[in-house]
């Protein structure tokens, strides 16, 4: 297990916060109304199967897959933390030959390794149950990280994806990546304001790591305006 597991303090506003709730309360109370289906995506030229305890591709889910395919160089070791249904893993090998994709929910994991092999990249993508870094080894030249948005506990395995309770994975993600790092390796991390972009930079600064943005999105979810980002971090 994880060994960080901590008091979070939120930086948004109550406000903010109730407008968060509101707005994830509304997107489960649909989700839990849809008829469970395994669902087909194709997306920056990959076709991708995602069963329903699985985050789907979003809208805005190209802001960091085109920052992956931008960033990876062949030499590089990558690894894709939370990888879900594999997709950006799969990004990664289509140009790195090392690529570890991990994830704590096994129904991801074998989305996954059948998208990985369904793309033609088995050989190049290691897939493994990890609770963040716990089955993780060695250091690697990108991380890419797609976090859960929000603070709240899950309350079934698909939420998992969107929620991290007292954010205990990304603070544990934070406090840890140092040491898998290399010295001049570098972070593609997706976040956005429907969470508590606050305390993602504030964990990123106690790190020390220098953070460039490199994708953004804006949309307009019941009248209220988020954004998505894509941030580059190094040492």
């Amino acid at each position: 297990m994880a060994e960080v597991n901590p008091d979070y303090t939120p930086t948004v506003s109550a406000e903010q916060i109730e407008r968060i709730r509101h707005w994830h309360e509304d997107a489960y109370t649909r989700r839990q109304s849809e008829m469970p289906a395994v669902r087909t995506f194709d997306y920056l030229g990959l076709t991708l199967t995602v069963p329903p305890e699985v985050q789907p591709i979003a809208s805005v889910s190209h802001l960091l897959g085109e920052a992956v395919l931008a960033e990876v160089t062949p030499d590089d070791r990558v690894l894709d933390m939370g990888t879900g249904c594999g997709v950006n893993a799969i990004l990664a090998a289509s140009t790195a030959t090392r690529v570890l994709a991990v994830d704590n929910n096994p129904v991801a994991l074998g989305a996954a390794r059948r998208n990985a092999e369904a793309n033609g990249v088995a050989g190049r993508v290691e897939i493994r149950h990890s609770d963040v870094f716990s089955n993780v080894d060695g250091e690697f030249d990108l991380i890419i990280f797609d976090p859960p948005f929000r603070w709240f506990a899950p309350r079934d395995l698909r939420e998992t994806a969107t929620t991290d309770h007292n954010y205990r994975a990304m603070t544990t993600f934070f406090h840890q990546v140092p040491r898998y790092l290399r010295p001049t390796g570098r972070m593609l991390i997706f976040f956005g304001t429907s969470g508590d972009l606050g305390h993602l930079r504030r964990l990123a600064d106690q790190q020390h790591f220098r953070t460039e943005i490199v994708a953004h999105e804006d949309l307009a979810k019941h009248g209220w305006r988020v954004d998505y980002y894509t941030f580059r971090m190094t040492r």
